[in-house]
């Protein structure tokens, strides 16, 4: 499929390329192709998440696109979150098309772009349309193209939760070792916190949030996190 890209440089001014010769390492350089409206009676949620994976805000248009960042934000393999990160523009039977794909992630898997759409509306033909070429463009590079709908209201809960002790400076390094030497696994979460001698229990409790945010230790997150929920050390 013949494409063209067009991405915002952070130092200003617009690139545009053709689509098999733009490269990952320039579109995660980009900023935002158009940033959020604010307005009296608007339907969406829209504002800015301060993401540990780059150390700075990435902007969401609903609090759909805001799970996904969240998501985004806790998996390791997350190396750059780029939001709006450019126009895609092609012709399908001779008539145009354009789109701004929601994220563009940099992954130790490769890049992924990413589109974020309620289930409900999956099935609109015009929805179906643009994803559909959205998608054959974007494997055509062998990169990988993701439609993310509604997680586990579960999980997002824990990872919402998780996320409030995602800040490294927060944490004293000297805690967060003594943690880690500390035999946790199999433990719960209602007993970890009195494994680690001589530390206030709260701040034992506020360490062992923050290593499963950084998933230096595990808990099933399907499931509400509670005192009775089990800690596993990552191998």
């Amino acid at each position: 499929m013949e494409a063209q890209v067009s991405f915002r440089r952070r130092g200003g001014g617009v690139e545009d390329r053709l689509w098999g010769f733009v490269t990952a390492a320039s579109l995660q350089s980009a900023v935002p192709w158009r940033t959020f409206r604010w307005y009296k009676g608007q339907r969406h949620y829209s504002g800015a998440y301060w993401a540990a994976t780059v150390g700075d805000h990435v902007i969401y248009e609903s609090r759909l696109d805001l799970a996904r960042l969240l998501f985004a934000d806790f998996d390791p393999s997350v190396r750059a979150i780029v939001a709006q990160p450019f126009l895609l523009r092609t012709a399908v039977e001779g008539k145009a098309h354009k789109h701004i794909p929601d994220y563009f992630l940099t992954t130790e898997h490769g890049p992924v772009v990413v589109d974020v759409k309620p289930r409900r509306r999956l099935s609109k033909p015009v929805v179906a349309f643009t994803f559909a070429w959205t998608r054959q463009a974007v494997e055509s590079r062998g990169w990988h193209y993701e439609v993310w709908c509604e997680p586990s209201e579960t999980e997002l809960d824990n990872i919402r939760f998780l996320a409030g002790y995602r800040r490294d400076w927060l944490f004293s390094p000297d805690l967060l070792q003594d943690v880690r030497r500390a035999d946790l696994d199999g433990v719960t979460l209602g007993e970890a916190d009195r494994r680690v001698p001589g530390r206030a229990q709260a701040q034992v409790r506020a360490a062992i949030h923050h290593l499963l945010w950084k998933q230096e230790l595990r808990a099933d997150l399907t499931r509400p996190l509670q005192p009775s929920t089990r800690l596993r050390t990552s191998a």
